[in-house]
């Protein structure tokens, strides 16, 4: 019975203590408000930066010159997530130093969060990585969709006038 039992246990995993079932609970009841906010957010970030004249090209199923969109629209309803790529002008390095120069975004790797989070994909994944060099992947989170595109602004001019 005991050898039952652990077989079940390692094929279907642990349990969830008290308190990580309450988070959990607790969680998934405000997820759908969060998701429609964090994809707002995510349009307006990709639009103010659609065309901008520091950005080469803006990566987001929501925007309509997106390869994506039409596929995405049909598919994703309430938005289009909180996911996008800038792909920044100029030298590779200068969309390293854009993510090094943000002050709200949190520099790291993690998707759907509360906090917005900025990585320069190529820097993790090294030489054998197919992220272009010059893009950004940003998580947006919960902030304000003005004090994003403020932040991202000043850490491109900053980023912009040290190739000068």
């Amino acid at each position: 019975m005991w050898e039952r039992l652990r077989l079940h246990r390692r094929l279907t995993g642990p349990i969830l203590g008290p308190l990580e079932t309450y988070l959990l609970v607790r969680g998934m009841r405000t997820l759908f408000p969060r998701m429609r906010q964090i994809s707002a957010t995510a349009m307006t970030v990709a639009e103010h930066f659609d065309g901008h004249p520091l950005i080469r090209r803006v990566t987001y199923p929501g925007l309509p010159s997106d390869p994506g969109h039409r596929i995405a629209a049909r598919q994703m309803t309430g938005g289009f997530s909180g996911m996008l790529s800038l792909h920044v002008a100029g030298e590779w390095q200068t969309s390293l130093r854009v993510a090094k120069y943000c002050e709200l975004f949190i520099r790291a790797t993690s998707l759907g969060g509360v906090e917005s989070l900025i990585e320069h994909r190529y820097t993790f994944e090294g030489p054998d990585s197919a992220s272009s060099k010059d893009m950004l992947r940003l998580s947006i989170g919960l902030e304000n969709p003005a004090d994003l595109v403020a932040d991202l602004e000043q850490a491109l001019e900053r980023a912009v006038k040290e190739d000068h």
